[in-house]
């Protein structure tokens, strides 16, 4: 409706224009009058409710100052132009806003709708959010899986791109962890939900990516100050640029004056800033979203172009923390099968990934022996009480601890879990991680971008030199406890501003004191995402990288709009106020600029350089 009354304003204001020597004065007042009323009444009800609350600087009130002001200085087609190319500008405003929430909106579409309970007589049709953990609901071909978690029957290839940004489909069987969102592309799937929908990573994400779009940057707050400021003091130059100079220059008319502060009126509007600036951040998230990455808010893509130092955890981040037995060492008189018996004692209650290797190789996963009582000491391993002998596994700082002597073992390069019955030393067990497909890269693009990488662990010393090895990193802190990270990241960092990549419940301090932190999000603790200022879906570490050059563009595209809106408005004001620009000139120039500025502000959207 609003293009249409603006059609018939722009149609009205032409025939005027034409046929003005045609129509007597009350004819033309009344041509321009009744259009400037049908097309300027939005801006002219909001410049009323803003006086009324008590704001009078703000655009609407500009917007309607003026023109009225034009009229009163008998200039009735000026009045309608300045209002109709304002709405103009208004709308594609609107629609470049639109434009940029598209990937968020596509993002946000990724809840499911329908959950189908599985019941002993068939299914119940249900939302998501009543889903508990524990039921089993029926995903058929073609169907958004509603909530997260393993696969009990069935298989399927799963399209995960809405949640990962990846557009190759995975292959999901009985035991695979699927995540709500994602869809069942050619076979139907029994799930067991691991919690309930509010839990699930698709309402973590919409929970996201919400409020980001509400967490301004520095930038953002900075121009909307500015703003606050900026639009009294125009008011006040244009009220001295209409009162001064008739003082002085008597022979030109007041009414003269007066236009020229309206030429400065116009110009000076800071539409161009106050909404090309926000789509600009807006766009990075939007883009950052397309890529599997979830930043939660415009603050943190300033945050991340302050960064020159990246460090990553090991276990889950840089390597896949799929690990496999490939050592055994028995220590002298020890047979094998009595090392492997006591290494399966003592890791049989543990969660770590090497634990599960352990199990997985000497005893199975599942409950440890009857009666065992497990402690976790951290960083340095298990010990684990059965039938009140002290079964111990882990690294030499935890034999030394427990007073075992001998536990001297070799340099193998993986993970070397020292393995003590009752205070003697047994032997060792080498096991070993594998490093992610794109961990190299992600390291190598960081560098090329000027930034160092390095890795912080609580793994031991062969493990952690074998992985900085292998990966050519700028340096790496092995045997960490989680607050000595903390002092680690600065000792590596120094004056630097730095990043910290991880994904579990001891890396959520330093994922909060970062200058940046990034969980993963895929194998992430709900603790490390919570805490992070952007989250990787698919726990890709060379997202890192896509996300510094998202917020390096995102960068310079504001910046360009600062540049090009305050330079292009210092430049007609000053023609303004020397006489050489009207109303029509300073018109063109504020929806000119707004419209340039918004189209660039739209590339921010668009896919980054790689």
């Amino acid at each position: 409706m609003d293009a249409v009354l603006l059609v018939l304003g722009g149609l009205a204001l032409a025939a005027g224009l034409l046929l003005g020597e045609h129509l007597f004065p009350w004819q033309s007042w009344t041509l321009y009058g009744i259009s400037y009323l049908i097309c300027g009444y939005p801006v002219l009800s909001a410049a009323w409710a803003s006086v009324r609350k008590g704001r009078f600087f703000d655009e609407f009130t500009l917007m309607g100052g003026a023109t009225f002001a034009a009229l009163a200085l008998g200039e009735p087609a000026e009045a309608l132009g300045v209002m109709i190319f304002y709405r103009v500008g208004e709308m594609c405003q609107d629609y470049a806003a639109g434009k940029s929430r598209g990937s968020i909106r596509s993002l946000l579409a990724t809840k499911p709708a329908i959950a189908r309970v599985l019941k002993e007589d068939g299914f119940t049709l249900t939302a998501p959010e009543n889903v508990e953990k524990g039921m089993r609901v029926l995903v058929k071909p073609g169907e958004k899986i509603p909530v997260d978690g393993l696969v009990a029957a069935g298989e399927s290839r799963v399209d995960t791109s809405p949640i990962t940004g990846e557009p190759v489909p995975v292959r999901a069987q009985v035991g695979t962890r699927v995540f709500g969102g994602t869809v069942s592309l050619d076979g139907a799937l029994t799930v067991e939900a691991s919690g309930p929908f509010a839990d699930s990573n698709i309402a973590r994400v919409m929970e996201m990516v919400e409020n980001a779009v509400a967490r301004k940057s520095p930038t953002e707050r900075f121009i909307s100050r500015f703003a606050a400021l900026y639009t009294p003091a125009m008011f006040g130059v244009a009220f001295l640029t209409a009162a001064v100079p008739p003082l002085f220059f008597t022979g030109e008319p007041w009414h003269e004056w007066i236009y020229r502060s309206l030429v400065i009126l116009m110009i000076s509007c800071p539409c161009a800033l106050v909404v090309s600036i926000p789509l600009g951040y807006f766009g990075g998230i939007g883009a950052a979203s397309k890529r599997g990455i979830l930043v939660k808010g415009g603050g943190v893509l300033d945050a991340v172009n302050e960064v020159s130092v990246v460090a990553f955890d090991k276990t889950g981040t840089l390597t896949r923390g799929v690990f496999e037995v490939t050592g055994l060492y028995p220590a002298p008189g020890v047979e094998e099968r009595e090392l492997k018996h006591t290494a399966w004692v003592a890791e049989s209650l543990s969660n770590h990934p090497v634990a599960r290797s352990i199990q997985k190789a000497f005893g199975g996963e599942g409950a440890g022996p009857a009666g065992a009582v497990s402690r976790e000491a951290a960083g340095k391993g298990v010990v684990t009480v059965h039938e009140g002998v002290e079964y111990a596994a882990g690294s030499k700082a935890l034999m030394r601890d427990l007073g075992v002597p001998d536990a001297e073992v070799g340099s193998t390069g993986g993970t070397v879990v020292c393995v003590a019955r009752g205070g003697r030393f047994l032997g060792s067990v080498v096991v070993s991680d594998v490093l992610k497909d794109d961990a190299v890269k992600a390291v190598v693009r960081l560098r090329e971008r000027g930034v160092k990488s390095y890795m912080l662990t609580g793994d031991r010393e062969e493990g952690a030199a074998w992985a900085a090895r292998e990966l050519a990193l700028d340096g790496y802190r092995s045997g960490l406890l989680p607050g000595m990270k903390v002092t680690a990241l600065e000792e590596l960092a120094g004056s630097a501003k730095a990043a910290f990549v991880g994904d579990g419940v001891n890396d959520a301090p330093l994922l909060a004191g970062a200058h940046v932190g990034v969980a993963m999000g895929g194998l992430g603790s709900e603790a490390a995402i919570e805490v992070a200022d952007a989250v990787v879906l698919n726990d890709a570490p060379s997202r890192v990288a896509d996300l510094m050059d998202i917020a390096r563009r995102t960068r310079r595209i504001v910046r360009e709009n600062i540049a090009m809106a305050l330079t292009v408005k210092a430049v007609f004001m000053v023609l303004g106020a020397a006489g050489a620009a009207g109303l029509w000139e300073a018109v063109f120039a504020d929806v000119g600029v707004a419209l340039l500025a918004i189209l660039n502000a739209a590339r921010a959207g668009g896919k980054p350089q790689m």
